[in-house]
């Protein structure tokens, strides 16, 4: 059941929904807390996704970079440093990494 997940989330897709207390609008997400029961309510027509599970463990971030391991942090730095990331079709754009 999600309310025993150890982390969910509601992702408002469109319209406004009251989560708890708080209300939230399209393209937000309410993070809530693990084992506690919160209401939900739609203040307008709304789309939601309701996502949880188990906790996927401690994050690192570097710039546009999130994952579980910091050497893949430093691998991902070098790929985009070299250009093996891809590219999106159209956007000839490159932005290199920040010196920090």
């Amino acid at each position: 059941m999600l309310d025993e997940a150890v982390e969910r989330g509601v992702y408002v897709v469109a319209g406004r929904v009251r989560v708890g207390a708080e209300t939230y609008g399209e393209g937000t997400l309410a993070v809530l807390r693990g084992g506690v029961t919160v209401p939900l309510k739609a203040e307008t027509d709304a789309r939601v996704i309701v996502i949880g599970g188990t906790s996927v463990g401690p994050r690192h971030i570097w710039w546009n970079f999130v994952s579980s391991s910091e050497t893949r942090i430093e691998r991902a730095k070098q790929d985009w440093a070299e250009m093996r990331m891809g590219s999106v079709p159209g956007d000839d754009e490159f932005i290199p990494l920040p010196s920090s």
